[in-house]
């Protein structure tokens, strides 16, 4: 997003560089609301705080995600596919760090290693592996039989890879270069890495052998993609594929977002105050809402359709029924009259997006605990939606998923 935000300045459209930079410090600063949780009975055995999930339930209410609740986790037998999200735990929280979003030494982080070293790391005669996540069902029974849609997920060299390029964020080189030379020694006679290594005891009869290629695909490319990647980390001694914004944005600058997001496939329920209220649906709508229990009602419309000015390209004219965008590089407040200045009005300027449709709704005049009210015209269909929708508006931010009490 933020890579689409750079080439969307690149050519000059500064509103939707905008919109997409805005996005994704959305999405970031939610991160840990989604997925993380603390206080549970894993976290108290492994010895930390909280971890982050493998994944967690559809919300689209936002409703409160409890710890407990149940998600479907396919290559299981009946009866065993529904798990609790506080149980799943996978490697996939370390693609934070690869992306850049997280430090590797960020304490959520750091305690979720730990959590999935207790859960997912495995010692084989070749050396460490790492299964995708606990109770995966992928990979040959205990008895070496083969996969038949449920089975016993195993280690995964290319994993040794990934974690391995985490070691390289911290600084760990020489522990990078063991994990390579694993992954070399968990390949095939020819060279082929293979998708899984065997990580039980050995079952000679089916060829299956601790340490080495179970019964599963070989050569895997990405596999040896990630062998390759790591070859070339290891050799400049840094994660060479990091894309570099999320680093300067969310590490270094250290950027929030000025926005809490509702869509009707993700409903906000509460928003902290101050914060922004943006309404984002897939068609032009005019939002009709208050933040004072319907006593006093505003209309907004959504933006999307444009004919742009901008001060190195100043349209003279523009098609009847277009929306005049007028995009600057900074904040500001345009000043205009379509009545030869008999009458004015001041207007914020505003961002659009790729297909999306939005309003901004400002938080800064309703107190804490007051509720935003708003509903949708739809234009092109000249009809109401005919549901109010209600966002509260909260002294302080949310905090991350909790187990029950």
């Amino acid at each position: 997003m933020l890579a689409a935000g750079d080439f969307a300045e690149e050519k000059g459209d500064h509103g939707l560089a905008t919109y997409l930079k805005e996005t994704a410090d959305t999405w970031n600063e939610n991160i840990e609301r989604w997925t993380y949780v603390t206080g549970t009975e894993l976290a108290k055995k492994v010895g930390v705080k909280g971890y982050y999930v493998r994944i967690a339930p559809e919300n689209t209410d936002d409703s409160e995600i409890r710890a407990s609740a149940f998600v479907g986790v396919k290559n299981r037998g009946l009866g065993k596919d529904l798990l609790p999200i506080e149980q799943m735990v996978s490697v996939d929280a370390l693609a934070l760090v690869r992306f850049g979003l997280r430090s590797p030494a960020d304490p959520k982080i750091l305690d979720t290693v730990k959590v999935i070293d207790a859960i997912l790391k495995k010692d084989t005669k070749t050396g460490p592996v790492w299964h995708r996540y606990n109770l995966d069902g992928y990979g040959e029974h205990d008895d070496g039989s083969p996969f038949d849609g449920t089975g016993v997920g195993r280690g995964w060299p290319l994993l040794a890879g990934e974690r391995a390029h985490y070691e390289l964020a911290l600084g760990n080189v020489e522990e990078a270069q063991r994990l390579l030379h694993v992954i070399e020694a968990q390949a095939s006679p020819g060279g082929l890495i293979p998708e899984q290594v065997w990580d039980a005891e050995d079952i000679p009869k089916r060829g299956l052998r601790n340490g080495q290629p179970s019964g599963s695909a070989m050569p895997l490319v990405w596999a040896h993609a990630e062998y390759i990647k790591l070859v070339r980390s290891i050799h400049e001694r840094k994660v060479f594929d990091m894309p570099p914004q999320p680093v300067a944005r969310y590490q270094t600058s250290k950027t929030t977002s000025r926005f809490a997001a509702w869509r009707f496939n993700q409903k906000c329920r509460t928003i902290p105050f101050g914060k922004i209220l943006r309404i984002e649906v897939l068609a032009p709508a005019t939002v009709h809402w208050s933040n004072d229990d319907w006593r006093t009602t505003t209309n907004s419309k959504t933006t999307d359709r444009f004919a742009a000015w901008r001060f190195n390209q100043k349209c003279r004219t523009i098609p009847f029924g277009k929306i005049l965008r007028i995009e600057v590089l900074a904040p500001a407040t345009v000043h205009w009259s379509n009545d030869d200045w008999r009458t004015t009005t001041n207007s914020k300027t505003t961002d659009t997006g790729l297909g999306i449709h939005y309003v901004d709704l400002p938080t800064s005049g309703p107190s804490p605990a007051s509720n935003i009210l708003f509903t949708f015209f739809w234009p092109d269909a000249n009809k109401w939606e005919g549901t109010n929708f209600q966002v509260t508006v909260e002294a302080e931010s949310r905090v991350t998923v909790q187990t029950e009490t």
